[in-house]
């Protein structure tokens, strides 16, 4: 009788252990689960990015200064006789600002920041009549000279927008001269729009809007001398 309870409790203990062995495989492995669902994640969207009000800035300065881009775009596409060259970079300008503007857009709806209305501009208080080149008293680094930056509500100043009056002059211009004020006016507008990615890189912290001033610096750059190429040929 007694070997049989001791061979009985022999083998409760050997279950009791085997149970416990599988509590404790279940815990671990639940433990490792969670710990991979952790650890693995989905990137989180640009506009999530740490930011600052540099960011918000240069995004609600930048939208409506690429949307004069495109205005200005427009109104030389619509004219007839324009030169190929020209006619190519203007629909390069809206093809490379247009998404530019949504991304923007998207950045300041999620930051909660206020975006300016849609096909709003900023247009500058200088005036350049048609066939005049570069007017202005403002000075870039490089001693070029560029139109007088647009005052926003912010009292920041807004770097190369142009005025009404340069937007009518366009709109009036014919043929060569009207290809002359577009260029005229759009390297200075350029030159507006690569100052002001020139403040985001050196006081930006969002990551994505860095990338796009760098970007704008680099391809609005090589527009510029393009422009300036073409200028001097017509």
């Amino acid at each position: 009788m007694s070997k049989w309870i001791l061979t009985a409790g022999v083998a409760a203990l050997a279950a009791l252990a085997s149970v416990a062995a599988c509590s404790n495989s279940g815990r671990n492995q639940s433990s490792q689960t969670l710990t991979t669902t952790v650890v693995v994640t989905s990137p989180s969207p640009s506009g999530a990015q740490p930011h600052n009000q540099a960011d918000v800035t240069f995004a609600q300065q930048m939208i409506p200064h690429h949307q004069q881009a495109i205005q200005t775009s427009d109104i030389i596409l619509g004219k007839q006789g324009i030169d190929p060259r020209v006619v190519d970079l203007a629909n390069h300008i809206k093809a490379a600002q247009g998404p530019e503007i949504q991304q923007m857009q998207g950045w300041l709806t999620q930051w909660g920041q206020p975006a300016p209305p849609s096909g709003s501009t900023m247009p500058s208080t200088s005036m350049m009549p048609s066939g005049s080149m570069m007017p202005s008293t403002s000075m870039m680094p490089s001693g070029s000279m560029m139109p007088s930056g647009s005052m926003m509500p912010s009292g920041s100043m807004m770097p190369g927008m142009m005025s009404d009056q340069e937007m009518t002059a366009l709109q009036n211009a014919e043929g060569v001269e009207s290809s002359k004020l577009f260029l005229t006016m759009m390297i200075h507008h350029h030159q507006g729009a690569i100052t002001m990615a020139q403040t985001e890189v050196k006081s930006g912290q969002n990551p994505p809007a860095i990338a796009m001033a760098q970007s704008i610096i680099t391809s609005q750059q090589q527009q510029i001398t393009t422009m300036q190429n073409i200028l001097a040929t017509l």
